[in-house]
């Protein structure tokens, strides 16, 4: 990736200090959005929906344990729609569900060793994204954009 400051500005993103540092940002977050899917598409394995994959990072990368009510508000969909992706993690043996034992009425997301796998390999996609990345042209010297 380009040589950005390395100052963090409260979101967490690299501050940038003129357009032209933006628009390369820009382009390398494309490539590694489109190199990660890609990796993630072709690896052997379960393949998650969006939706699927939002929940998935949810349960693993918050600190607090997760409850479908709280996926459902954190992602702003409906409860169906999270159970319905819990499901699909479950038959994957990504997340567990388990009954909260201070208050059994309500179902807490456990995370499993498939799971901790497939995030490990989900990070090393994206590592690897971030070098390739790195070798992203400027934005008007992409290929098929005129300069």
């Amino acid at each position: 990736m380009p040589d950005l400051h390395r100052s963090r500005s409260c979101v967490g993103l690299p501050l940038l200090a003129t357009v032209h540092d933006a628009a390369v940002f820009e382009v390398a977050i494309e490539a590694v959005l489109r190199e990660t899917i890609i990796a993630l598409v072709r690896r052997n394995g379960p393949d998650l929906s969006a939706r699927q994959l939002g929940v998935f990072l949810t349960c693993y990368l918050e600190i607090e344990a997760q409850t479908v009510r709280g996926l459902a508000a954190k992602l702003a969909v409906s409860k169906p729609a999270i159970t319905r992706a819990l499901d699909r993690l479950s038959e994957f043996d990504l997340v567990r569900r388990k009954t909260d034992p201070l208050d059994r009425r309500s179902v807490l997301m456990q995370r499993t060793m498939a799971g901790n796998g497939f995030m490990r390999d989900i990070k090393k996609i994206l590592a690897d994204a971030g070098k390739e990345a790195g070798k992203v042209p400027s934005p008007g010297r992409r290929i098929g954009v005129p300069a």
